[in-house]
C-alpha cells in the first residue's frame, strides 16, 4: 500500500517506512534542541558563578576557618587592645598638640603647632609630651578592645547569607554600632584623658583626682559633658573607617587574585580609612572637646548643649577657622593612628588565630 499526500496543490508519494521513521526524526530533533538549550542553560550559569563569585584573601580565610565565632570575638578582643596602646602611643604628642588648639580660642598653623612642642619640651620635659597618655591608654585599651570585638562580633550577625565580605550598606553599619558602643562604653575616661591633656602638670596628679574634682566642682552629671557629640561624632567616624578599610581589602583580594596584603598594604588601607573617618565628624569632635573642657576654660554656662557650643564657636571663631581648627593636624596624626592600628590589628589578630589554642573548639 501507498500513502498518498493530501496537499491539494501537490501530492507526493511516500512510502510507508518513511512515514513511521518520522516521529523519531522529530524527537531527534526535539532532544537535540533540549541539549543544546542545556548547554546553553548550564553556560549562563557558569557565567553567573564567575560573575557573583566572591573574591577573598586566601590565607586569611583558610586560617578563619579554623577558629569558632566565639574564639574570633576573644582574639579581636586581645588583639584590638593591644594594637589601640601602640597606636596612641606613636601618636600622642600630636595628639595633645591637636586637642590644645581644639579648644583654644586662637588660630592654628604648622608654625604654632611646633611652638607648642618646642614650649612643652622646654618648660616641663620631653616626657611631657606624652602627659596624659597614661589616661588616655587607659580609656583606649578597653575602648579599641571593644570597638574591634564588638565589630567582629556585628559582622557575624549581620552577615545573614554567611558570604565572605558583607553588602556596602552593611559594612558601614557594622562600623558605625562598634564605635557607638566603643564610645559609650568607656566616655568618662574620654573626658578625663582630655582634661589632662589641656591642664598644667600640677593640676590633676592622677585620674581619681580628675573624677573627683570634677564631681566636687562641677557636679557628677559633669562626667558625661559632651556625651551626645562623641556617639554623634563615633557614627560617621568608625562608619568609615571600617567601611573604607573592609572595602579597600575587598578590591585588594580582586586585584591581587586573594593574595594577603602585607603590613605596609595594610597600613595604607588605614590611613586612607583614617583620613575618611577624620574628615567627615571632625565638626562634632570639635564641640566634643569645648563641651568637655568647659569648666577648665570658663566657658561652663556657654558649651552646655551641642547647637549652643557650634553657635558659640561661629560666631566667634567662624565656620572653617572655628570647626574646622587643627584639621590639617589630624590629616597627619589620623591617618597615622588609624594605619598604625588597623595594621597591627590585623597582624596580632592572624597570629593568635594561628595558635592551637583558638583553635581547640572548631
Amino acid at each position: 500500500m501507498v500513502a498518498v499526500s493530501n496537499d491539494p496543490i501537490t501530492q507526493v508519494a511516500v512510502k510507508p517506512s518513511e512515514v513511521l521513521g518520522l516521529p523519531v526524526a522529530m524527537m531527534r530533533g526535539r532532544n537535540v534542541g533540549l541539549e543544546s538549550e542545556k548547554v546553553s542553560g548550564d553556560k549562563t550559569k557558569a557565567d553567573a558563578n564567575v560573575a557573583e563569585q566572591e573574591h577573598y584573601h586566601q590565607e586569611e580565610h583558610k586560617i578563619n576557618e579554623k577558629v569558632a565565632d566565639q574564639q574570633k570575638v576573644l582574639t579581636a578582643l586581645i588583639a584590638g587592645a593591644m594594637a589601640g596602646a601602640f597606636a596612641k602611643t606613636v601618636i600622642a604628642p600630636l595628639d595633645r598638640t591637636k586637642i590644645n588648639f581644639q579648644i583654644a580660642n586662637k588660630p592654628f598653623s604648622a608654625r604654632e603647632a611646633c611652638n607648642f612642642l618646642y614650649n612643652s619640651v622646654r618648660e616641663s620635659g620631653f616626657l611631657s609630651l606624652w602627659r596624659g597618655n597614661s589616661a588616655t591608654l587607659v580609656r583606649i585599651v578597653p575602648y579599641a578592645a571593644i570597638q574591634f570585638s564588638s565589630h567582629e562580633q556585628y559582622k557575624l550577625w549581620l552577615n545573614f547569607h554567611k558570604k565572605k565580605h558583607l553588602p556596602p550598606h552593611f559594612r558601614f553599619l557594622a562600623g558605625s554600632l562598634a564605635g557607638v558602643t566603643s564610645a559609650a562604653l568607656t566616655y568618662p575616661l574620654d573626658l578625663c584623658r582630655a582634661r589632662m591633656a589641656v591642664t598644667p602638670k600640677e593640676t590633676y596628679n592622677h585620674i581619681g583626682e580628675v573624677f573627683m574634682k570634677m564631681i566636687r566642682a562641677e557636679g557628677f552629671c559633669s562626667m558625661f559633658r559632651g556625651f551626645t557629640p562623641t556617639i554623634l561624632g563615633s557614627i560617621p567616624y568608625s562608619g568609615s573607617s571600617f567601611f573604607t578599610y573592609e572595602t579597600l581589602k575587598k578590591a585588594h583580594a580582586e586585584a591581587r587574585s586573594g593574595r594577603d596584603p602585607n603590613p605596609i598594604e595594610r597600613m595604607c588601607f588605614g590611613a586612607v580609612a583614617g583620613m575618611i573617618g577624620q574628615s567627615a565628624s571632625y565638626p562634632l569632635d570639635i564641640v566634643r572637646r569645648r563641651m568637655q573642657t568647659a569648666g577648665i576654660t570658663g566657658h561652663s554656662l556657654d558649651y552646655t548643649t551641642i547647637l549652643g557650643t557650634a553657635r558659640s564657636i561661629i560666631s566667634e571663631e567662624g565656620f572653617i577657622r572655628g570647626m574646622y581648627k587643627g584639621l590639617s593636624m589630624n590629616w597627619i596624626k589620623g591617618p597615622i593612628a588609624v594605619g598604625v592600628s588597623f595594621s597591627t590589628f590585623d597582624t596580632l589578630k592572624h597570629w593568635l588565630r594561628k595558635l592551637d589554642y583558638f583553635q581547640d573548639d572548631v
